[in-house]
């Protein structure tokens, strides 16, 4: 599940400036390996002219459609990135090494909670504790790819993912599938995301049911695959954004 929110970027950046000032000498060695460009902010697209677009898709709540969703990707050859809770790679373990196997894997936190809510010792756990798991039960390194729950953040818990090596990635366009039928049909689904495309857009799904049972992303993923191949994009990850985030300055 995702809520929208927002507040201006360069004041996410001044107020992030000053929650650093006051971190401890060792936060602050921890995200020594972000480059500046990445610290303090989050990503919502990919910074290209190229009509490519990277599709995500969210693992918190349960695998609803999970296996159509990877069924779908293998078979049109399409690359996709995974933001899995440690709880969600922890409950189905072998959806999680399969997604690891073929896909870049990036930490969605350990319990989806409101980080913004949480005290910076249990933000820090949220984080560590994902990783730990996402480690232990799929085999990958989700690092340095971090997705917060209802894409809520703020100054003060951007600074503590940095810390841990970890870059704020948020989306251009979410379909609102998760909503379920409040969302609308998958035709508004694929509405929705074409309305909005752009060169290195970030559209976000969901690979569970929403909590009226349905799965419209699942069910929208073949029209917009087609829909946006029509248009001329090609799929991408964020290998290029994980590239950026772990080259040394």
């Amino acid at each position: 599940m995702s809520r929208s929110r927002g507040y201006p970027s360069v004041v996410v950046v001044l107020l992030t400036t000053l929650v650093v000032a006051a971190l401890p000498a060792a936060g602050m060695a921890r995200g020594a390996g972000l480059p500046p460009s990445l610290r303090g902010v989050e990503v919502s697209r990919l910074p290209t002219r190229l009509k490519v677009v990277a599709l995500t898709f969210d693992g918190g709540s349960n695998d609803g459609g999970a296996f159509s969703i990877l069924r779908l990707l293998a078979r049109e050859h399409v690359s996709a990135t995974f933001f899995l809770t440690g709880r969600w790679a922890a409950t189905y373990p072998g959806l999680a090494r399969r997604i690891a196997r073929d896909y870049l894997v990036g930490n969605h936190s350990l319990d989806h909670p409101h980080l913004t809510r949480l005290s910076s010792s249990a933000v820090r756990h949220e984080i560590t504790g994902a990783d730990a798991l996402i480690r232990a039960r799929s085999g990958a390194d989700p690092k340095p790819l971090f997705r917060f729950p209802y894409g809520e953040a703020d100054a003060r818990t951007i600074v503590i993912a940095n810390s841990l090596g970890y870059v704020d990635v948020r989306w251009s366009v979410d379909t609102l599938g998760w909503k379920g039928r409040a969302a609308g049909t998958p035709a508004d689904l694929l509405r929705r995301v074409l309305r909005q495309l752009q060169p290195g857009a970030i559209v976000l799904m969901h690979l569970g049911r929403a909590p009226d049972g349905t799965t419209l992303d699942t069910v929208t993923l073949p029209s917009l695959i087609t829909a946006l191949r029509a248009r001329g994009y090609a799929f991408v990850t964020l290998a290029s954004l994980r590239a950026r985030a772990t080259q040394r300055t």
